[in-house]
């Protein structure tokens, strides 16, 4: 962990360094106005910027900006810093965006930094009412607010999102990316607004960052790799998940997942590890540590569910081809909602492996009874105090 944050310490130095002397493009110089459309603006600003010589900035300053779908690309000849201080709100009907996948992107590139104090404004309240993922597996493709995509030695920092058609944030192939002190916000019932979403990239630190949606805070999808969430509050939202794994071919492994030091209130569930039964493919995630967490009133604290499958879309009695091994859950206290509180529910065709239960003391107070901790296909390593006591239901 040290060696993280320190590894983490000297890349964020590395790139505010970079910036010191940059050369600062406004978009106000290439015609944006407060409560206007600054899509070509901020276009032409980024095209100059990524051909720049050396350190260069792009600024949108303090003001509302209508901004319609954006992709800011590179490789560019030097470090960019894109520094949001106003709120940025995307158009409103998504009928606008026509079936892609994303409101602002950016795309490989190296040395990258957002930062400021300002806000993407997904405007997501229509497309919320017009989501029927819940009911059809082949729903609308509807835009995430901010994709990174083959992103490298990167940072993010104070930046908002709010209220995103889809995911907030998304990232994709991306490699050494820290993300420090973002905020995002949605509504408890917006669908499918996940806060962070990281699939197929590795070296990723999330840290002091605060998370309330209606999904999950953080997910991490396959060929997650290296990645360290740290100081992380979340809630409302579904928590903080590893998957869902195994429901497509060809998923790449997960390793090396870090959750430390976070606090979750009133979410739907705690930490979470969820593949698919009747895979088509083999795959596994290892090394998932989940340490020192606060649960304030959180339904299904400890979660592993290998059993997942919403709307009944798989045939939950084939068991799931995905391996999952050496996971610990240490330090973590606090309160429940539902009187299961630990749920350890691994494959029947290849049960869990070198899994660790220490120091766990969640209180349920509710009128359904004792607390519970059910086991399935798996024999964890018990240390510490244990309320409930672990594995009281062998499933």
């Amino acid at each position: 962990m040290s060696k993280n944050l320190s590894i983490a310490t000297i890349c964020l130095l590395v790139l505010l360094a970079s910036t010191v002397h940059a050369n600062v493009f406004d978009v106000k110089t290439y015609g944006a106005k407060p409560n206007a459309d600054i899509t070509q603006a901020l276009s032409n600003a980024w095209k100059d910027v990524c051909a720049a010589i050396g350190s260069s900035k792009v600024v949108v300053p303090a003001g509302t900006y209508k901004l319609g779908l954006v992709s800011l690309k590179g490789p560019c000849k030097g470090p960019i810093e894109v520094q949001v201080e106003g709120t940025l709100q995307a158009p409103v009907d998504p009928g606008y965006f026509k079936g892609s996948d994303g409101w602002v992107v950016f795309e490989r590139i190296d040395q990258f930094t957002l930062s400021g104090s300002g806000s993407f404004d997904g405007q997501g309240q229509m497309a919320w009412k017009q989501n029927d993922c819940s009911k059809t597996f082949n729903c609308k493709t509807l835009p995430v607010n901010i994709r990174f995509n083959f992103i490298t030695n990167s940072l993010v920092r104070d930046i908002k999102s709010l209220n995103s058609k889809n995911f907030h944030i998304n990232l994709l192939g991306c490699k050494n990316f820290i993300f420090q002190h973002v905020t995002i916000t949605a509504p408890e019932d917006s669908p499918n607004t996940d806060g962070i979403h990281i699939g197929r990239s590795s070296g990723i630190n999330i840290t002091d960052t605060n998370i309330a949606t209606g999904d999950d805070c953080i997910s991490m999808g396959d060929g997650s790799q290296d990645v360290t969430i740290n100081k992380v509050t979340c809630g409302p939202g579904h928590g903080i998940s590893i998957g869902s794994l195994g429901k497509y071919t060809n998923e790449e492994p997960v390793s090396g997942i870090r959750v430390i030091g976070c606090t979750l209130t009133d979410t739907t569930n705690g930490v979470r590890i969820k593949t698919w039964p009747s895979n088509p493919t083999s795959g596994s995630a290892t090394y998932m540590h989940f340490e020192d967490i606060i649960m304030n009133n959180v339904a299904n604290p400890i979660i592993i569910d290998q059993v997942y499958c919403p709307w009944n879309q798989c045939k939950a009695q084939v068991p799931s081809k995905i391996k999952l091994s050496n996971m610990s859950f240490k330090g973590i206290r606090g309160t429940s909602s539902t009187r299961e509180v630990v749920k350890l529910v691994c494959s029947s065709g290849i049960p869990c492996e070198k899994v660790e239960l220490a120091n766990i003391d969640l209180v349920y107070k509710g009128p359904e009874g004792p607390a519970t901790s059910t086991c399935a296909n798996v024999k964890p390593t018990i240390s510490g105090k244990q309320n409930p006591a672990a594995c009281t239901i062998q499933a």
